[in-house]
């Protein structure tokens, strides 16, 4: 039964395991007669806030979705909520949304949902049962479904190798690639929401263009007349109406004065995707696997832009970065280190945290090593815990949720740059990882091996570590 006009939509959202019939969110569907403006308000809802689109639904068949972006879109036009608000919403519906059976495979609803959906993306996907509407279904849902099921394979890969030393590298490289989709999955929203008011700022500017090209026609016309001494007072006079009505219609929209700030937003908005690109890039340098001169504090910097979109909901990062000198070190290796403990101690906080990063020079008097501190105020752990957390394939993860091999590698890359990693816990309270590299590798030192590397890409798919033990 559809819900009254105005009524808030109540999203019950089922737990992600394996099957299409788990990512149904029970969401109320509207009538396609909501007016616009009820159906925006709706958004506005704590219950529809992560929601990308709304079904339509009459008679319980889906006849389309209306997205938060088509409604942004409208409403930003000059009076486009005065205008188009009162109108019914199936006019402005996609009528040609995403469906996905209830019983379908997971893989093959995948694999539709890639091929079909539309970038950036606007909406999710709407859930049927013989054609009938069952419910909504997230992306990004659709998404953790399928990581779930790499992890599963994953861990099968685990107990072969507990059986067969020899197979530890096949399982690393197994995982390469859903920890990538992991990482991707993370960058992608962060670079989803700028691209969003990119795109629609770009198409604003783009009717103004329309309209100001239609305005210098006009006026051309007008000045073409006034120059011919062929030209008629009344071929003249309706020139000068034509492009009298143009101008005006142009300084009727107020663009004229909205479009600095327009092209502002925009330019803020690619400097946020540029910045992300870039950190990307210097975090992996998968060109410069080398032994290089790196700034760690800047290193800290691109592993928390990267890691982004999970610390953010967890922690407030507070940086208190001292003046290190370039120290040399495998950078993408390093990289991974900080990414790594970064995001298990997002993980290890339950609710809302702190991380605190402290990093120090050597001591002026020496040359010793730069010291780097990360801090949670998470859950910490026990004695028992703490003593093991370094140790391949130890894990206090559910099955499937975690292979062991996070810190077992991180400790291997600092151990191989001649550093050292110590962590301190207690229970309750937190814990601190502690990092010590030297400035200059010692002589005969050799660059990351092959082997090395793909430890690293192990290390990238064990983003979620060992230490968030709650």
């Amino acid at each position: 039964m559809d819900p009254p006009q105005g009524e808030t939509a109540i999203v019950e959202i089922a737990a992600t395991r394996a099957r299409i019939s788990d990512l149904v969110m029970r969401v109320h569907p509207i009538p396609p007669s909501m007016l616009m403006a009820d159906v925006a308000d709706l958004f506005l809802a704590d219950a529809c806030r992560d929601l990308l689109c709304l079904p339509i639904v009459r008679d319980g068949v889906p006849l389309g979705t209306i997205s938060r972006y088509a409604i942004m879109k409208i409403f930003l036009r000059q009076f486009g909520r005065e205008i188009f608000g009162t109108r019914p919403i199936e006019r402005f519906m996609n009528s040609t949304p995403l469906l996905v059976n209830v019983d379908a495979d997971v893989e093959a609803a995948s694999a539709y949902v890639r091929e079909n959906m539309i970038l950036p993306v606007t909406e999710d996907f709407i859930i049927v049962e013989q054609g009938m509407y069952r419910g909504m279904g997230m992306v990004t849902s659709l998404l953790a479904l399928m990581e779930q099921r790499v992890a599963q394979r994953g861990h099968a890969l685990v107990q072969a190798n507990q059986r067969i030393k020899a197979s530890q590298a096949h399982l690393v490289q197994s995982e390469k690639m859903a920890s990538l989709g992991q990482m991707v999955a993370g960058v992608a929203h962060e670079i989803n929401t700028p691209l969003g008011y990119v795109r629609s700022n770009v198409e604003l500017a783009r009717d103004f263009v329309g309209q100001t090209s239609s305005a210098l026609v006009a006026a051309s016309n007008l000045i073409r007349s006034l120059l011919d001494d062929r030209a008629t007072d009344d071929e003249i006079g309706a020139h000068l109406a034509t492009a009298a009505s143009a101008t005006e219609s142009v300084a009727e929209t107020g663009i004229l004065e909205d479009i600095a700030p327009l092209f502002d937003d925009t330019l803020h908005g690619i400097e946020q995707i540029s910045e992300l690109v870039v950190n990307l890039r210097n975090f992996s340098r998968l060109d410069r696997a080398r032994v290089d001169r790196i700034n760690l504090n800047e290193a800290l910097e691109s592993a928390l832009t990267i890691g982004r979109n999970l610390i953010k909901h967890k922690a407030d990062v507070i940086s208190d970065y001292g003046e290190l000198p370039p120290v040399e070190c495998a950078a993408s290796q390093i990289n991974q280190v900080f990414l790594n403990i970064l995001t298990n101690a997002a993980q290890a906080i339950s609710d809302y945290g702190q991380i605190v990063i402290t990093t120090r020079p050597p001591d002026a008097m020496s040359d010793g090593p730069v010291e780097i501190r990360i801090r949670d105020n998470g859950c910490g752990m026990p004695e028992t815990v703490r003593a093991r957390i370094f140790d391949p394939f130890f894990t206090t993860k559910p099955v499937g949720e975690g292979t062991g091999l996070g810190l077992s590698i991180c400790y291997q890359i600092i151990e191989q740059h001649h550093g050292s990693i110590d962590v301190s816990s207690v229970p309750g309270e937190g814990t601190e990882f502690v990092i010590r590299l030297p400035v200059h590798q010692r002589a005969g030192v050799t660059e990351p091996t092959a082997e090395s590397d793909t430890a690293v890409s192990g290390a990238r798919h064990e983003q979620q570590a060992n230490t968030a033990i709650c």
